[in-house]
């Protein structure tokens, strides 16, 4: 994977996030989880690293915003 940059966090209630799991379906379950209560830029794809146990995927959540329509005050 590429390395997480400012950019991906310039401010507070940006977060990247990383998932290992076992299979490719473990972790696009766990990306929809996220996003059912915050906006993520999801993933497409899963990797996997020779010699490392599972797949992983990274997505990228702004939690100054969630699925209820509530903005920052409500969640940081």
């Amino acid at each position: 994977m590429r390395p997480i940059t400012e950019a991906h966090v310039t401010e507070p209630g940006l977060a990247v996030v990383e998932v290992a799991a076992a299979d490719e379906q473990t972790a696009f379950v766990v990306q929809e989880l996220l996003a059912t209560q915050w906006a993520i830029a999801p993933a497409d794809r899963t990797t996997h690293e020779p010699g490392e146990p599972g797949v992983r995927l990274r997505c990228h959540l702004d939690l100054r915003l969630n699925r209820s329509g509530f903005g920052r005050d409500s969640i940081i």
